[in-house]
């Protein structure tokens, strides 16, 4: 669904925190949970994350249960539904071959909602000149990446993460691959975040 305001994004996203690392990645081969830094190194400002639509809080994992910032996102977004994945060489069946599907661009009709409880692992997210960034997310960082917004997602080298996964309603994760310019909440991504 597309915004009614960017005024609405920015009252959001105002707890957008400096700490966040992010940075315009190379397209070489190597194992995917490498940095994959450009030489010289690329920082991308959490300015531009926001204006490609991300939205990122830092939280406190060890009482999330009873966080009261938590709660009033999750009230104000419309969050309903939480479980918790582990994801780990020993924890996840098929871990190469399932992490090879987290890292297959994608995109979905709603937001992903990621809250890290423990460990660290990347998100890359593209830009709108169709370039690769990678967010490090890391234990207290708690991610939005817009519905419609072409990503993926590894572990990094520490290989686990532990994440709270919010939804809207009853759990969805279905990943729509790219190409998907026609779907309707690519459109609507494109539409209101690329204007802005």
């Amino acid at each position: 669904m597309v915004r009614d305001s960017l005024k609405e994004f920015e009252s959001e996203t105002i707890a957008v925190n400096a700490q966040l690392d992010a940075w315009y990645i190379n397209d070489s081969e190597e194992d995917q949970r490498l940095p994959h830094h450009l030489e010289p190194k690329l920082y991308v400002p959490v300015q531009k994350l926001a204006e490609l639509g991300l939205a990122h809080w830092v939280l406190d994992s060890n009482n999330y249960e009873h966080d009261m910032e938590l709660r009033k996102i999750r009230a104000e977004r419309g969050y309903t539904y939480q479980d918790i994945v582990d994801i780990a060489p020993d924890l996840l069946p098929n871990y190469e071959a399932n992490l090879k599907n987290f890292y297959k661009e994608h995109m979905h009709a709603d937001e992903e909602i990621r809250f890290i409880l423990a460990g660290s692992g990347y998100f890359d997210v593209r830009d709108f000149d169709d370039r690769w960034i990678r967010i490090w997310a890391k234990k207290n960082d708690m991610l939005v990446v817009p519905a419609g917004m072409y990503h993926r997602f590894t572990l990094d080298e520490s290989e686990y993460i532990k994440a709270l996964r919010l939804f809207k309603g009853y759990p969805v994760w279905t990943p729509h691959y790219r190409p998907q310019d026609e779907h309707p909440s690519r459109k609507d991504y494109i539409t209101f975040w690329k204007r802005q």
